[in-house]
């Protein structure tokens, strides 16, 4: 294609993305037009189907950066995508499928949800592990049924964050040849020149890392094109390193970081419109010319789609094919969940070690691993290899990047993935958590360790105030099973849900409780252990916290205090039941008292008293440390009673019949 017709392309890019930001007086308009001269080149080279946002093999492309989504819907639009001219002029409006930054099922053809800097390069490096995972699965020495690329944009500040070198770092150690990665240098950041805070050499950092390092002129479009060419025929990621002008075509703002997060003015955008060619007084002009090489990716899509059906087609490819519908369409009742009805007691994080091996063992796409802590955290997958051609996948102590690799992994098609770390940790993970909420990623963590339970590592690993924050956390759901049998029944449950989940796990172990129970009831959330006649107290428990209330329940009936048990294996499934539920859980006779060894402030919303942690811990034994933060069958009774104003006294009982 002639380069003149490559930059009115261009232009039309950086006029789009200038005038989307200035009808709306908000946005960035700075990196949208820097990026402009890659995005027409990236447009030759990217396989995608516009008329089909879903086709397995296409090509992803992730905008780390995702305050440029100037450039994003402007280039979805143009490309054919359900992105029309009305979106980009409602752009950053209440309701409009052009919000502020990029979300995932919100506008046709975003592939991920991006924003938070960084994240979007672990998402490419999730991408393309999902990739390679599936082609080992359905490929074969003849035929590629998958062999895409993952393209992920990112500038400055992506690479500036933490996350993008422990990603990186993985993806070099992976050798993942299918990744792409283009930076958008352009030294310049909000308060000024990148000078100001970073003098990093980012060439050598990423062959240091293993990766393929390509530099050029951002602004060249023979140079772009000789890159990527390039890096399609790489044997690991390779990053090219665009060095690019922020704001460029922006008369007199050109290289300034006053482009970057403002509107450039209505009399900057004429003057600049002008000197490119452009009708001055137009908004939102695109030549007939332009739009017809753009839309050219509906046709050839649709064209290398069907290419890639008819090779699904051919008769030597019946075994790839089945491979790759047990990958598309897992049957969840293949699994053969094991029994713990015998065993007599179970640290949590063991039997759902024992959960995620029979999950494993029949579904082919649910993969995962931990931060370096699978021996603790119970999640190795027994004989069944290391990642990419096994399920077993080491992330190395990377917690913030494993979380959003998964979510892009999670988003794949084919691959259901979980990761594992110690309850205390998932802080790292917290800003990748919150995405997958936002987006409704199915996206299972396992949190170990999950109280002062601990130990004598003491507070700095104890977790206290983390279940208050992710139930805090709106379309998240935290499990914290009470046994054995109850974690079954919560993996049976969390595969219905179309959202991020959580497992927090005991450490030590936990009595498989014995009474017969409605395990159908867990779905609920909450539900009814033991239910006494004329009970005046009800105590709500999750987790390890459990037991102790039912034995001290036993207890205080021999003080006349009749008292119902509340399990809770999931307080946000709970809240969401209907107010008939709740009252046959909660009683409105009965007096309620929560106990659970964290913050807990959450119970409040149905407990009249809360027995909680207040502190961080202590470092020593675990039974001492419950002994000392009263979570106690004495601890419990003496809360018990001061709610029901009866007096304290001890008492003692031979079996507590439970």
């Amino acid at each position: 294609m002639p380069n003149t017709m490559r930059k009115k392309m261009a232009n039309t890019i950086r006029f789009l993305a200038a005038d989307m930001i200035q009808k709306a007086n908000s946005g960035h308009p700075g990196a949208p037009m820097g990026l402009a001269d890659v995005a027409v080149i990236l447009s030759e080279h990217l396989n995608h189907n516009p008329k089909n946002p879903k086709w397995l093999n296409r090509d992803r492309l992730v905008f780390s950066g995702g305050h440029g989504t100037g450039l994003i819907y402007s280039l979805l639009h143009l490309w054919g995508y359900d992105v029309t001219l009305e979106d980009l002029k409602s752009f950053r409006q209440l309701d409009s499928r052009t919000p502020g930054h990029p979300e995932y099922g919100h506008t046709d053809g975003v592939e991920i949800t991006t924003g938070p800097l960084g994240q979007g390069i672990a998402n490419a490096v999730g991408f393309a592990m999902a990739e390679v995972y599936t082609a080992h699965r359905v490929n074969s020495e003849t035929c590629d049924l998958i062999d895409h690329k993952v393209y992920c944009l990112c500038g400055d500040g992506d690479l500036q964050e933490g996350i993008s070198y422990e990603a990186c770092a993985l993806a070099g150690h992976l050798g993942l040849k299918d990744l792409v990665l283009i930076y958008d240098s352009n030294e310049i950041t909000i308060e000024g020149d990148t000078s100001i805070a970073w003098s990093a050499d980012v060439a050598m950092r990423f062959e240091a890392q293993g990766w393929s390092v390509l530099d050029v002129d951002g602004h060249s479009f023979d140079e772009i094109d000789v890159a990527l060419t390039e890096a399609k025929k790489a044997t690991k990621p390779t990053i090219i390193i665009a060095n690019t002008i922020i704001g460029k075509g922006a008369e007199g703002l050109e290289g300034s970081h006053k482009t970057h997060g403002a509107p450039l003015g209505v009399e900057t955008i004429k003057i600049s419109k002008e000197k490119a060619g452009f009708p001055p007084e137009e908004h939102f002009y695109i030549s007939e010319d332009v739009l017809l090489r753009f839309r050219c990716a509906v046709e050839q899509g649709d064209m290398r789609e069907r290419e890639w059906i008819h090779r699904q087609n051919e008769t030597p490819l019946i075994e790839q094919n089945e491979a790759l519908e047990r990958l598309l369409n897992p049957d969840f009742s293949s699994i053969v969940f094991p029994d713990f009805a015998k065993d007599k007691e179970v640290a949590t994080r063991d039997s759902n070690g024992k959960i995620l091996n029979a999950i494993a063992t029949a579904i082919p796409g649910f993969i995962g691993g931990s931060a370096d802590l699978g021996p603790s955290n119970k999640t190795v997958l027994n004989d069944m290899g290391n990642f990419p051609k096994g399920k077993n996948i080491h992330f190395g102590i990377r917690e913030h990047a494993m979380a959003a690799i998964c979510n892009a992994m999670a988003l794949y098609g084919t691959v259901i993935p979980y990761n594992a770390t110690f309850f205390v940790f998932s802080d790292y993970q917290k800003p990748a958590v919150r995405i997958a909420a936002l987006t409704g990623i199915q996206n299972f963590f396992v949190w170990t360790h999950d109280s002062i339970g601990v130990g004598e590592d003491g507070p700095t690993h104890e977790p206290i105030e983390q279940m208050s924050q992710f139930r805090a956390l709106p379309n998240f759901y935290l499990w914290r099973p009470a046994d054995a049998t109850e974690n079954v029944a919560a993996w049976k449950k969390a595969f219905e849900i179309n959202a991020p989940q959580a497992f927090v796990l005991s450490r030590q172990k936990l009595k498989i409780l014995k009474p017969k129970r409605d395990f159908g009831e867990v779905a609920n959330g909450a539900y009814i252990v033991k239910e006494r006649e004329g009970a005046t107290l009800t105590l709500m428990a999750s987790g390890s916290e459990l037991m102790p209330c039912l034995r001290a329940a036993c207890h205080l009936e021999l003080l006349g205090i009749q008292t119902n048990i509340v399990s809770v294996p999931c307080l946000d499934l709970f809240n969401e039941q209907d107010a008939a539920y709740k009252a046959r859980v909660i009683s409105a006779d009965t007096k309620v008292l929560a106990v659970e060894a964290a913050t807990a402030t959450e119970y409040y919303r149905y407990a009249d008293d809360v027995l909680g942690m207040e502190s961080f811990g202590a470092s020593a034994p675990a039974d001492l440390l419950f002994e000392k933060f009263g979570f106690t069958v004495k601890g419990i009774m003496k809360r018990a009673c001061a709610l029901v104003d009866v007096e304290y006294r001890e008492v003692e009982i031979g079996k507590c019949l439970l």
